[in-house]
């Protein structure tokens, strides 16, 4: 191969190069790992939650930021929006299978955390 050719995937098994810049799994990576991205995914691993639900739920995240990450957790596929016809537009955020999926291993890490930090503080 190439020095610094992408793999495609499904070519010989081998998935995703996912050091090279123009890896697409590289950006749902960044996008899950993003300040807000791991936020977003925590905060809707139980519930779906409307837009204000998840702003006041985040504490620390301006609106513009809060739209900007699931506009780009959408575009992953992580999320699933919906926007019910009323005025104003009501609109709720999910997560997706691919979002639960992902979203499982954050949630442990969480977990762990804290309970860490409960140790530790006890």
């Amino acid at each position: 191969m190439d020095e610094g050719a992408q793999l495609t995937q499904g070519e010989a098994g081998t998935g995703y190069e996912v050091f090279h810049t123009d890896c697409p799994a590289r950006d749902v990576v960044d996008h899950v790992t993003s300040k807000w991205g791991i936020w977003v995914l925590i905060a809707l691993r139980s519930n779906d939650l409307r837009f204000y639900e998840l702003r006041d739920s985040i504490r620390g995240i301006s609106e513009k930021m809060l739209a900007q990450t699931l506009r780009a957790l959408v575009e992953d596929g992580l999320v699933w929006r919906e926007v019910e016809p009323t005025t104003p537009p009501q609109v709720t955020y999910g997560l997706t299978e691919f979002g639960q999926h992902l979203g499982e291993p954050v949630t442990e890490l969480f977990d762990r955390i804290t309970e860490r930090l409960s140790r530790s503080s006890a």
